[in-house]
């Protein structure tokens, strides 16, 4: 008998270990890293790390280790107070303060969020204040497990850790898995390095076998061996079954089996445990491992053809055994090792028929689709007559749900041979919609035109005709989109419905190929036309849209909001149109915005906000970026940015109903660079131009959106001391296509400037002239009006027409270009050897900026007054801005303060602000960092004793 060793599964991996092992000796040098390691059950990850760790030695590191199982959901912050040995009897007094803090929480007296909201702060800080000490290593494993508490102190480690001597190491299994997880693990892969483990190539499997037994194996245990599919725990499994059974022996000098199929390898000690169980537990188990990694008793009882009644006594005994757990309203396998022993105990082609019997047995019972379609998709028999059936009625639902399993069932339904052409019909229109909703535009185009091909039902061809138009135009493909809409536009047969809005889309298409606006005007008004006729809301407010948005490109701003406010009175509160409306919202605050009417587009703001938290994540994340935009002119920075925190920096295609593409990442990331740039924090500001710049500008609403990208990335240049590469970069907004929207003239001072300082006459010539072309359009004088006083003033060092810009925006409210107006006047004055008039402007000017935390601007104003030998004396010794206390609290987080103290909770103070709950907490959370405290009741007694000081005095 050959015997079995345990040795290390990291076979192979010599390149991740090399990785972690940079990453500690990184550490020593007090660099902060993350790192997440990701790799399918058994793949041997926490060995790995652990191998990694120990393999780098002693480095006077503290180590912190925690492991989350199946039933860490439920206890928050579990995993991080095992993992920081948070205990009551601790002799550290900080642990030991945080353990009784959670062991004496009182929910009674606040939200249950709010108390893990306030130990998740002490937890942060606690980390923190064991970094100060030592260099730390803190290892997370099963994060797949980990509850949301304990997600969010990872995830803000993993911000601190850039500025920590922390090496933060998450270890997770594979696998799409919970929202939360999916969203640390990207913000793991942008702030540090990912490792995906994937299974042992075949060489490694063969060493780790040889580890085993002794000697590598031959042909016939290599075979056998392969079947683990480079699991290194699967392999030491079978090989331990192996030996154990002696089924492998040594055939001459090779080790052999006499095997030629997989034993019951993990099932030997299983086959025991269910043994011991009653007939219908086993039953039940067998039949559970058919239902994927969790399921529900309502669907094991659908499946089994049972009342659930009749499983309890099974269930439970599975549960007392040890077999199965509870995850919240679901049940799952206590170790997915146990499902695979009894998922692959049958054979293939008796787990194919159970799955479509169970896929038919859920859809009778009005099982969610996804559970029907996953059923369906491991019977391998997806097009069967009931099963076509049934995806004809649930494929929108499916596709709103999961689209990729959409997509592929009714790819795999489509049967070249299928006889009934309804149905054909049916599935390949409900392919093309889904492909559309994912973004794969080619994929899209091809299958509606196949189904184009045989489609007799009117409606069908129409939806075709729009998917086809939307499709081609998505993929950057304008003028086939516009020949394909006209061809649609052609059949006769079209209903006014789809007639309506393809003429609507044909007036966007024509404005985006080729900027005629007048053409794009009468194709929209001819829609309009149609679509109330045809009494259809969405054509309607689409065609009105195509008019604001062509009368916003001619700077006709009046014109713009008339339209604007026609097409929200045509949506009017129809949820199914809440997408377009939101679309009209934001379009309706931009406008106010143009119009220099800002009170107004703040209103507007709220209402869109209001709309969005009952629809869908898209509309929240661009009316965020709409939010930010308009925070951004008003100065309110650290709202900008509490605002753009919660927003998925993932979602790459987001959308108002085809209207706009990938724009919104464009500007996230440059509203977010310009202000951390223009704040100094240069880290940050390099991490979001390195993100936006990567990302593709292929639409003319990609390009209109990267104005701020492109203003913070010549931000960047200047700070570097590459004035000449700024003025390249900025240059690009000098000539706009045709149709394009770009607000050329909120960035051409700043171009001016550069201009002049690097003795380029001629650009700076140029960018006064683009903005006077936009003022000369601009109905009524506004924005861009006032810009090209402050073009005209910088060019001709005449100080009047920028006193003339700063007299306006003093009126009109915006304080971010008065600030610069003022800086630029001050330095025109001391030019003119005003030295007096031009110390007051600039203090003025610095004034705004300290409000606005812009300490790059504040640096840059000095240095150009300091050519001409202006400072700003005794006034200019100015304190820090402060960054701690109640004074270090902006507006918005006060008000939010003083509802903490009314008793409002996050979803009633996020109703009351028309924000987000999380952009709620992300402001409760910086007050809990500025005013140093743990809870909201400390916040509460604070707003409150100052009230009360207020009344005294």
């Amino acid at each position: 008998m050959i015997p079995v060793d345990r040795p290390n599964v990291w076979v192979g991996r010599d390149e991740e270990l090399a990785v972690l092992g940079a990453a500690v000796e990184g550490l020593g040098r007090g660099a902060g890293s993350v790192v997440w390691v990701e790799g399918e059950a058994g793949i041997g990850k926490s060995s790995m790390v652990a191998a990694a760790l120990g393999a780098a030695g002693d480095s006077g590191h503290e180590m912190l280790w925690g492991t989350a199982d199946q039933l860490s959901q439920r206890f928050p912050l579990g995993v991080m107070v095992d993992c920081l040995q948070i205990r009551t009897g601790s002799p550290d007094p900080r642990r030991a303060g945080i353990a009784k803090f959670l062991r004496d929480r009182r929910p009674g007296l606040f939200e249950a969020d709010d108390i893990a909201h306030t130990a998740v702060e002490m937890l942060v800080s606690l980390v923190d204040e064991m970094c100060t000490a030592a260099a730390t290593v803190l290892v997370v494993d099963d994060v797949q497990w980990a509850d949301e508490a304990s997600l969010l102190v990872w995830h803000r480690l993993a911000i601190a850790a850039e500025q920590l001597p922390l090496l933060l190491v998450g270890v997770c299994r594979m696998g799409p898995g919970r929202q939360e997880v999916r969203e640390l693990r990207a913000a793991a892969g942008r702030r540090g390095t990912v490792i995906s483990l994937g299974a042992l190539p075949d060489t490694d499997v063969a060493a780790l076998v040889a580890a085993l037994i002794g000697v590598l194996p031959g042909p016939s245990l290599t075979r056998l061996t392969a079947r683990a599919m480079g699991n290194p725990l699967y392999v030491r499994e079978l090989v331990d079954a192996l030996v154990r059974e002696q089924l492998v022996g040594l055939s001459g000098d090779v080790p052999e089996t006499v095997l030629d199929r997989v034993p019951p390898s993990y099932a030997a000690a299983l086959s025991d445990r269910l043994g011991a169980l009653p007939a219908q537990t086993a039953r039940i188990l067998r039949t559970a491992s058919l239902l994927g990694g969790e399921f529900t008793v309502t669907e094991l009882a659908a499946v089994l053809g049972v009342p659930a009644s009749e499983l309890a006594a099974g269930v439970q005994d599975a549960v007392v055994s040890g077999l199965l757990v509870g995850v919240g309203r679901e049940l799952a396998f206590r170790h997915p090792l146990i499902r695979q022993a009894l998922y692959e105990g049958m054979p293939a082609a008796l787990r194919s028929a159970l799955h479509g019997e169970a896929a038919q047995a859920l859809a009778a019972a009005g099982a969610d689709p996804l559970r029907v379609a996953q059923q369906l998709l491991a019977s391998d028999h997806p097009g069967r007559d009931w099963a076509r059936g049934w995806l004809v009625a649930a494929a929108p639902a499916l596709a709103a749900r999961a689209p990729g399993i959409a997509v592929d069932l009714l790819q795999r339904a489509l049967d070249p041979a299928l006889p009934n052409q309804s149905d054909r019909e049916t599935l390949l229109v409900g392919l093309a919609r889904t492909l559309l909703r994912m973004g794969r535009h080619v994929d899209a185009a091809a299958r509606a035109r196949q189904a184009l091909a045989i489609t007799v039902e009117p409606q069908h061809r129409a939806e075709m005709h729009w998917v086809l138009a939307r499709a081609l135009f998505s993929a950057g493909d304008n003028d086939e989109a516009v020949t394909a809409v006209r061809r649609a536009l052609a059949w006769p047969e079209q209903p006014d419905r789809w007639r309506a809005r393809l003429l609507a889309s044909l007036a966007m298409f024509q404005r985006a190929s080729t900027g005629d606006l007048d053409a794009a005007d009468a194709t929209a008004r001819q829609a309009l036309d149609v679509g109330e006729k045809a009494a259809d809301p969405l054509s309607m407010g689409y065609a009105l849209i195509d008019l604001w948005l062509s009368h916003s490109v001619r700077r006709d701003h009046a014109a713009a909001l008339h339209y604007v406010d026609r097409a929200l009175e045509v949506l009017a509160e129809d949820p199914e149109h809440a997408n377009l409306r939101t679309y009209a919202l934001d379009a309706r605050t931009f406008t106010l915005q143009n119009l220099d009417r800002w009170p107004e587009a703040e209103a507007a703001l709220r209402r869109g906000r209001a709309l969005t938290q009952h629809t869908n994540d898209s509309g929240q994340v661009t009316s965020a970026l709409t939010a930010a935009v308009l925070l951004y002119w008003l100065g309110q920075w650290d709202d900008a940015m509490a605002t753009l925190a919660p927003v998925d920096l993932d979602a790459t295609t987001l959308t108002y109903s085809g209207l706009r593409e990938r724009g919104p990442m464009l500007l996230w990331h440059g509203v977010a660079a310009m202000i951390t740039g223009r704040r100094a924090e240069r880290s940050a500001a390099d991490e979001h131009l390195r993100a936006g710049l990567d990302l593709p500008v292929v639409t003319i609403s990609d390009r209109e959106n990267s104005d701020f990208l492109l203003a913070g990335h010549a931000l960047a240049a200047e700070q570097d001391g590459k004035p000449g590469t700024a003025l390249s970069i900025l240059s690009g907004m000098l000539t706009r296509r045709p149709g394009e929207m770009t607000l050329a003239h909120q960035w051409l001072p700043d171009l001016v400037r550069i201009a002049l300082d690097v003795g380029d006459h001629t650009t700076a010539a140029a960018a006064l002239r683009a903005c006077e072309s936009e003022a000369s359009a601009e109905d009524p004088p506004a924005r861009a009006s006032a810009a090209s006083h402050r073009c005209r003033g910088l060019l001709d060092r005449d100080p009047a027409p920028l006193r003339a810009a700063a007299t306006h925006y003093r009126a009109v409210g915006p304080p971010v270009p008065l600030a610069g107006t003022l800086e630029d006047l001050a330095y025109v004055l001391a030019g003119r050897g005003e030295a007096a008039e031009a110390r007051l402007v600039l203090n003025e000017a610095v004034d705004l900026y300290d409000g606005f935390g812009a300490a790059w601007d504040i640096r840059r104003a000095e240095s150009r007054l300091r050519r001409h030998g202006i400072r700003r004396g005794i006034r200019g010794v100015r304190p820090p801005r402060p960054t701690a206390g109640w004074e270090a609290l902006t507006p918005t987080e006060r008000r939010v303060a003083a509802m903490i103290a009314e008793g409002r909770s996050t979803p009633v103070i996020a109703q009351d602000m028309y924000l987000s709950r999380r952009t709620v907490q992300t402001h409760v959370s910086h007050i809990l960092g500025k005013l140093g405290m743990r809870s909201r009741l400390e916040i509460a007694r604070e707003v409150l004793r100052r009230e009360a000081d207020a009344v005294q005095h």
